[in-house]
C-alpha cells in the first residue's frame, strides 16, 4: 500500500502556509518581504514559518539582523511522489476493475 505524509498535507494545508511556500518556490524571502507579501502580521506569519521549519518544508539562513527563508524542494517533490504512486496505484485499479466482493 502507498504511504503518503499525512503530517506534511496537514502543514500545507492551511491557506496562508501554502501562499509562503509558493512564494518560497520563487525566490529566497525574508520575514519582511513575506510580510509585504501576504499581507500577514509578523507574528502570524513567523508562527507560521515555525510550522514549516520543524516540518522541513523550509531552512533558514541568518543574514545580519534578518532571517531568510528557503523552501527544501526535496520535501515537496517526495510529498509529490507520494501523491504520484497514489494515482498510478488507483488507475491500475481502476483498469483492473478490482473491487472487493459484499459478503
Amino acid at each position: 500500500m502507498t504511504s503518503v505524509d499525512t503530517d506534511l498535507i496537514r502543514v500545507l494545508a492551511d491557506p496562508l502556509r501554502l501562499q509562503i511556500v509558493s512564494l518560497l518556490a520563487k525566490e529566497t524571502l525574508c520575514t519582511t518581504h513575506l510580510v509585504e507579501e501576504t499581507g500577514a502580521k509578523q507574528t502570524n506569519l513567523s508562527n507560521h514559518l515555525r510550522v514549516l521549519r520543524e516540518a522541513g518544508v523550509v531552512e533558514t539562513e541568518p543574514c545580519g539582523r534578518y532571517t531568510y527563508y528557503r523552501l527544501r524542494p526535496d520535501a515537496i517533490a517526495s510529498l509529490a511522489g507520494q501523491l504520484a504512486d497514489l494515482a498510478e496505484t488507483a488507475r491500475a485499479t481502476a483498469e483492473a476493475n478490482l473491487k472487493r466482493s459484499c459478503p
